[in-house]
């Protein structure tokens, strides 16, 4: 069996983690530095991984192939199976004619794209993130933002910002469940760390998407709604963390806000929407200029955006009234998202269907790698099994949203499926790229170059209650799950916690609200944005757009937990 050694390179802690750092490090200067392709960055970065665990490491070649072969898998099946059907039932409303349909269904609540954004990638956006997680929040407000018009790069930069505070309570808090059965740790209290630490992100969060969509001047024209809707979000996760239910918090939370923001509209609206809508062509988030027709049209012109196909027939109207007909098709518009919150609460939240679809993963051990991998402590590695979600995973879901879809839409069977084909064949790339990048973080995980990195940091002693966040970013990062980087470094957390006399609960709720800021940065969520916008292989603009506002979040969120640790420990409950 193979037992990973902390400080295997000179017996040098320090020297050990700089080492099993090289394949993040390859990664990120790859992606953002020398700006290559996404799925070339990740494919070589993997490679770095392999030569660090088999010759830094001393794991043998064998199992750091078929570590990497389960990360493979993984990151195919249920990540990008949830990413291929998101799209997927976009493109049934855009050859069932409902595309323009949603542009002007928003629109009946605010045209001001501002204010849309706010509604789309954060409101909707944490309600999709209770609910499926694993990227479909960004796949599905992605294409919805395009839908209204915004530029590629705008569009994805504003949903990747977007998600991050409802993270760590994302898919029915699993983040949260997970490192509370790891640490033994009541997951209510580590929800109720959390939830004086994250709120305080939210309510900042629709700031900063007005910052990216328009500016400064978006800023002074849109600050109130804003920030009502950021403090309704804020007071209703930490309310429900903290007495309602931590499973139920983002959906609660998410909801709140929406109609927060509905009922101050009608008493209040901002100035510039006409400046700021006229705008959406011209300047990306990052600064650039576009080129004139870079938004949802020429990309389904060109077949580089999402909407590749065009409308095959008006929608219905028959002989009804203007007013019947506009509220028929708003709805319309709507009911392919709204089935999707319809199936993932009842798929989530009805005990009874959620145990039987549970009940239905296939547990498969990794031939060749089950049982013969230790942790670091020693115990069996559990990372050998792989879980099969044939049925229970959010992607299979949102297949069942969209068959649905194309019934009431009267989209054909040969349609339906031909779009699905062609959603896997635009997606080859990205699938290549998650594949990739999840074989790394296995490697990484098994060959025990991520729990060195971890341990080094977390010998910093008093001092590593400003750090301890950095491990859950850094998780997430890697893994592009808040789950993954608990599963990671939570009971780290807690030992570190216990040697340096802090609050192991405290250390333990930073690790996952630092994960909330690292997955903007992640590969595998910045190449599901790309997708999403049709910007496939051009995922290392996002990450240098995302970095910034990643590392600023996360050195508030840093302060934040070390204040907490002294002067600010009555915050804590």
């Amino acid at each position: 069996m193979y037992q990973p050694d902390l400080s295997p390179v000179a017996d040098s802690l320090p020297l050990s983690a700089l080492v099993a750092a090289l394949p993040l490090l390859t990664l990120f200067v790859l992606l953002g530095g020398l700006r290559l392709k996404a799925h070339v960055a990740g494919l070589a970065s993997l490679g770095v991984a392999l030569v660090v665990a088999i010759v830094g490491f001393g794991m043998p070649a064998d199992l750091a192939l078929l570590s990497a072969s389960e990360g493979a898998a993984f990151g195919l099946f249920p990540i990008m199976w949830i990413v291929v059907t998101a799209i997927w039932v976009y493109q049934l409303t855009v050859v069932s004619g409902r595309f323009e349909d949603l542009r002007r269904a928003f629109n009946l609540i605010s045209d001001d794209p501002r204010i849309q954004a706010v509604i789309i990638a954060f409101c909707f956006g944490g309600l999709l993130e209770a609910l499926a997680g694993f990227g479909a929040p960004v796949a599905i407000t992605g294409v919805m933002l395009m839908a209204l018009g915004f530029a590629p790069v705008r569009a994805a930069i504003t949903v990747l910002v977007a998600n991050t505070a409802p993270v760590a309570f994302g898919a029915i808090a699993i983040p949260i469940i997970t490192a509370g059965n790891l640490t033994k740790i009541p997951y209510t209290d580590i929800g109720a760390y959390v939830g004086r630490q994250t709120p305080l992100l939210a309510l900042f969060v629709p700031l900063l998407l007005v910052i990216l969509v328009d500016g400064r001047r978006g800023v002074r024209q849109t600050w109130p709604v804003a920030l009502v809707c950021g403090a309704v979000f804020a007071f209703v996760q930490f309310l429900s963390a903290n007495v309602i239910s931590v499973e139920l918090t983002d959906i609660l939370a998410s909801l709140a806000a929406l109609a927060a923001v509905v009922l101050f509209l009608r008493v209040w609206q901002p100035r510039g929407g006409d400046e700021a809508r006229a705008d959406l062509p011209g300047v990306a988030a990052d600064g650039e200029k576009n080129t004139p027709g870079t938004g949802t049209a020429a990309a389904a012109r060109s077949g580089s955006g999402p909407a590749t196909t065009t409308r095959t027939r008006p929608a219905p109207g028959g002989g009804a009234t203007a007013d019947e007909r506009s509220g028929h098709r708003t709805f319309m518009a709507f009911l392919p998202y709204l089935l999707v919150i319809a199936v993932f609460s009842i798929a989530k939240l009805w005990t009874p269907i959620k145990e039987f679809l549970a009940a239905r993963d296939a547990m498969i051990p990794w031939p060749g790698l089950d049982g013969e991998v230790l942790t670091a402590a020693g115990k069996l590695s559990t990372t050998s099994v792989y879980t099969f979600p044939w049925l229970s995973s959010p992607g299979t879901l949102l297949l069942l949203s969209g068959v649905m879809v194309a019934v009431v839409y009267r989209v054909s069977p040969a349609s339906a499926v031909r779009e699905f084909g062609a959603t896997v064949a635009k997606l080859r790339w990205a699938l290549l790229t998650v594949a990739s990048v999840l074989a790394l973080a296995y490697v990484m995980n098994l060959s025990g170059q991520t729990i060195t990195i971890g341990s080094w940091i977390a010998g910093t002693g008093a001092a590593f209650a400003f750090l301890s966040p950095i491990l859950g970013w850094l998780g997430t990062a890697v893994t592009g799950s808040d789950t993954s980087a608990n599963a990671l470094f939570a009971t780290l957390q807690q030992a570190a916690a216990h040697k340096a006399g802090l609050d192991p609960t405290l250390l333990v709720a930073a690790n996952t609200s630092g994960g909330v800021v690292g997955k903007m940065i992640s590969p595998q969520n910045l190449t599901i944005a790309a997708t999403a916008v049709g910007m496939v292989g051009r995922e290392s603009e996002l990450f240098r757009g995302a970095i910034k506002w990643s590392l600023l979040l996360l050195v508030a969120i840093c302060l934040l937990v070390f204040l907490q640790s002294n002067v600010l420990a009555w915050m804590l409950p």
